[in-house]
């Protein structure tokens, strides 16, 4: 019997097993999920914790209830991969022989890596919403949060979900002015890119709106040292932004074990793969998807997804001895909440930006603009996550290749039409 080992029981390596299971045999493929945890996180829900829109038992479920049956759990801590052996070692020294390899190891935060990020105010003025932990906590600090200044602060990239920090920014303008304080709090948002965001007809649109809102924006800035004892960020040449409280996204890297497997990650631990195949430069019998494979797009939900039909596609072909004809065009989207039960819908590619039109066809959400019915859709995709895209559902009208219909023609878009 062939073994198909996962490494990584979160959104990719959920929907990559599910999806493998129902398509093979399971007399003649087993199939292995490894995770050091039985605990699955909604993970855009981390955004609404701070402002009480969600809670902790709203977003965690067990891993193994995601899993269909005939898919084995094993909780346990990953050391490394034998590439050579084709062996996955575990933290308590067991291995596990593969057929196929699949690295779902996601993005791991690193607060320990910026100096003075985890020391003097870690967790009282200084907070992160990339974890639950961290959520929670800042929950309770906006709570008795009266008013100064509030810094939201992206590290460096790649981090999960890009748009995060701009949503938390657009939430909190919402709260305080709920809450009747707006004008006592300022807020700013400090980023290493030179605009609000990577692809530049986006970061055009979200500039003007922070502007909008009398949210100051920060570019350039390469965060040194958090100092959490004065409330300062300070760059690497020497400017500062002072806070009262912080909210701050941490360094990202690949899973450690990742790290520590010769030839498999690049130096900052994710996985380096054919853009369109997904299958590892390293060995033609691994694969990675998700936050953990090195690809050229937003490390977000929705790759993962798109990322989840191609990688399953070219697996199969690959166990059939096929050339692997699935292509991934490097697909995105992301609903961007703006506050006010509003939301804005971003759809781009690699080759094509975000730009004005519909989602997914001539008729549908409406993109680059708030709207009601974009924050009814990232409100209604919890119940689709875990309910059709965890399971390995296709939904419908919605495919990897990034539509075309309903969008203005680009010159990527034209690329895409010649071919």
């Amino acid at each position: 019997m062939r073994q198909i080992v996962i490494l990584g029981g979160g959104t990719g390596g959920t929907l990559s097993a599910n999806r493998l299971r129902r398509a093979l045999d399971k007399d003649e493929v087993a199939i292995t999920v490894v995770d050091q945890d039985d605990v699955h996180i909604y993970q855009p829900g981390l955004l609404f914790v701070p402002f009480g829109l969600t809670h902790a038992e709203d977003i965690a479920r067990p891993r193994n209830r995601q899993l269909h049956e005939g898919i084995e759990l094993i909780t346990a801590g990953l050391e490394r991969v034998d590439l050579e052996a084709e062996r996955v070692i575990l933290a308590d020294g067991s291995s596990l022989p593969y057929d196929v390899l699949i690295v779902a190891t996601g993005a791991v935060l690193a607060p320990e890596e910026t100096e003075g990020l985890t020391g003097e105010g870690w967790g009282s003025r200084v907070f992160t919403f990339y974890d639950l932990a961290g959520a929670t906590g800042l929950a309770t600090a906006l709570e008795t949060f009266t008013g100064g200044r509030l810094v939201v602060n992206t590290i460096e990239m790649p981090i999960k979900c890009p748009v995060a920090p701009l949503e938390f920014c657009f939430l909190a303008d919402w709260y305080f002015t709920q809450r009747g304080i707006r004008e006592a709090v300022d807020l700013t948002y400090v980023t290493p890119l030179d605009a609000a965001f990577t692809k530049p007809i986006a970061a055009k649109r979200l500039g003007g709106m922070l502007a909008e809102r009398g949210i100051e924006l920060v570019t350039e800035f390469n965060t040194a040292v958090v100092d959490g004892s004065r409330g300062a960020l300070v760059s690497y040449d020497e400017r500062e932004v002072p806070f009262d409280l912080a909210a701050v996204i941490p360094v990202h890297n690949g899973a450690p074990a990742i790290c520590a497997s010769a030839g498999l990650g690049d130096a900052l631990g994710f996985v380096e793969v054919d853009p369109h195949s997904l299958q590892s430069l390293a060995a033609p019998n691994v694969f990675a998807l998700g936050d953990a494979a090195g690809v050229p797009t937003s490390k977000a939900g929705s790759v993962t997804h798109f990322e989840g039909e191609v990688l399953v596609a070219n697996v199969i072909s690959f166990l059939e001895g096929a050339p692997l004809h699935a292509h991934y065009d490097g697909h995105a989207n992301c609903f961007i909440e703006t506050g006010f039960q509003k939301a804005m819908l971003i759809d781009f590619n690699y080759d094509v930006e975000p730009a004005p039109g519909h989602f997914p066809h001539s008729v549908g959400l409406p993109l680059m603009k708030e709207s009601r019915l974009n924050h009814l859709g990232k409100l209604m995709f919890q119940w689709v996550y875990w309910h059709s895209l965890l399971p390995g559902r296709d939904i419908p009208g919605i495919h990897s290749a990034m539509p075309l219909a309903g969008k203005p023609p680009q010159d990527g878009a034209d690329k895409e039409r010649a071919s």
